[in-house]
């Protein structure tokens, strides 16, 4: 072998040496504790054959020094045999532990890639990241989800049950459950299975007794009736996805959404609120005293981050916070609590709305005092082509009305948010990163400095 060659390869050793080394895997703890236990057992095994073990050591050690001196004619002090011999002890235990990891990482990821040593200092990094609690539903929910979990996995995910369209409001007038599509998204958005688990939750039949139905509506439904119970069906389909965090339901009540326009009048059922085409003056849920999930209460008392939004202002992002408890648990948190405004706006809902006019909605439906922080896109979309499809449905970009909004925030946040590939919508790592840096800049618990400069 060539020289340099062997130099490579010599180098490449090192460096997947110092990966083991390096702080943080709590791998030297373990090889300490390792090393005690053998020296426990070598006891154990002295005192059982009746011999002394310090007396057989000494004997053995003094005997090596003979031979080394009687061999070579050099002498040392015994503190330097000691040291030397002490030293071999741990490299001999710190070899057999890494072979014995990289046997498992051989069974675990037969291709190498990635490796055990990274996905153990991945999950370590992310389990020290914020506790963060989003509130939403639908697909601007699930696309925050997205970017949020490289940051931690310590992610609770609220999300809105008063879907009555589509494949959720089938279920919900066949079955008799709680509308399963938008916690569907979530736990899809946060999944850490193989591809192809995550691609059959989302596949939809294209015909027959199940047609428009997504698989993931029917396993979570299935479970539901398995269980008995919403909030341990999602649990289980959790462990099924292996999710980065978890998602909780708003509620485990049975709840209409309705809502009241400028005119008077009432249109009832989440789906057709858009449909009317009227200024929305308030919506509200039918029966209007649900009691919130104490488990979502709980971990919005406890977060370090809470973010509302971004989603149907009207029809995600509200009806969360109209379930008892939720508004008020959210305005007691002493952390950033931050609205993500959406970059288009809402045919249906939110007509001709500016940012400040989406937090003015929020206030008066949820009450002041509810945000302090307040997230705007200012970028402008760059493709023709798609925002010409989105004019002609009716949609616009949101206006980043500044001036308006400080009067009415704390404190503004403004950033390049829009992803547009397919769909205006907001790039999951954008925000995600922009939100994750007001936790590092004033949360209770200080992003990992792994993350804190992304």
């Amino acid at each position: 072998m060539e020289p340099a060659a062997r130099g490579a390869l010599g180098g490449g050793q090192l460096r997947r040496w110092a990966r083991w080394l390096r702080p943080g895997l709590g791998l030297k703890r373990w090889a300490v504790v390792l090393a005690a236990g053998i020296l426990l057992i070598s006891a154990g095994a002295a005192l059982i054959a009746n011999v002394s073990l310090l007396a057989w050591l000494d004997l053995a050690v003094l005997r090596l020094l003979e031979g080394i001196v009687a061999a070579t004619g050099w002498s040392a002090p015994p503190l330097v045999f000691g040291v030397a011999l002490v030293l071999l002890g741990g490299f001999v235990v710190l070899y057999g532990l890494r072979g014995t990891l990289r046997s498992i990482d051989r069974v675990l990821f037969p291709t190498g890639s990635p490796t055990l040593v990274e996905v153990l200092r991945q999950q370590r990094t992310l389990s020290r990241g914020p506790k963060i609690v989003a509130l939403g539903g639908g697909t601007g929910l699930s696309t925050l989800l997205r970017g949020l979990k490289r940051y931690s996995s310590n992610i609770t995910a609220v999300v809105t049950v008063f879907d009555d369209g589509g494949s959720s409001g089938r279920l919900r007038r066949d079955l008799g459950v709680l509308p399963p599509g938008d916690i569907r998204d979530c736990l899809v958005a946060l999944a850490e299975s193989e591809p192809l688990m995550t691609e059959l939750f989302e596949y939809r039949f294209p015909s027959g007794a199940f047609d428009g139905h997504a698989f993931g509506n029917l396993f979570i439904a299935s479970l539901t009736g398995v269980t008995g119970d919403l909030e341990e069906a999602v649990r289980a389909a959790s462990k099924v996805l292996n999710i980065r965090g978890r998602v909780l339901p708003a509620t485990l009540d049975d709840v209409t959404l309705a809502a009241e326009y400028e005119d008077g009048s009432v249109v009832e059922g989440e789906s057709q609120i858009p449909l009317a085409r009227r200024r929305i003056r308030r919506v509200f849920l039918k029966p209007d005293s649900v009691a919130g999930l104490p488990e979502a209460l709980e971990a919005i008392a406890d977060a370090d981050l809470i973010l509302i939004g971004p989603g149907s202002l009207y029809t995600s992002v509200i009806p969360n916070l109209l379930v008892r408890g939720v508004a008020d648990a959210v305005r007691r948190a002493s952390v950033p609590r931050v609205y993500i405004c959406n970059v288009m706006t809402q045919p249906g809902e939110t007509d001709g709305f500016g940012a400040a006019e989406h937090v003015r909605v929020l206030a008066a439906q949820a009450g002041p005092g509810l945000i302090t922080h307040a997230l705007v896109n200012v970028q402008k979309p760059t493709n023709p082509a798609l925002s010409r499809r989105y004019e002609a449905e009716g949609a616009f970009p949101v206006s980043a009305d500044l001036t308006d909004l400080r009067r009415l925030v704390p404190e503004v946040v403004t950033a390049s948010l829009i992803s547009e590939e397919e769909l205006l919508r907001h790039d999951p790592d954008a925000v995600a990163g922009a939100v994750i840096r007001l936790t590092a800049a004033g949360g209770r618990r200080s992003v990992p400095t792994q993350l804190a400069g992304v």
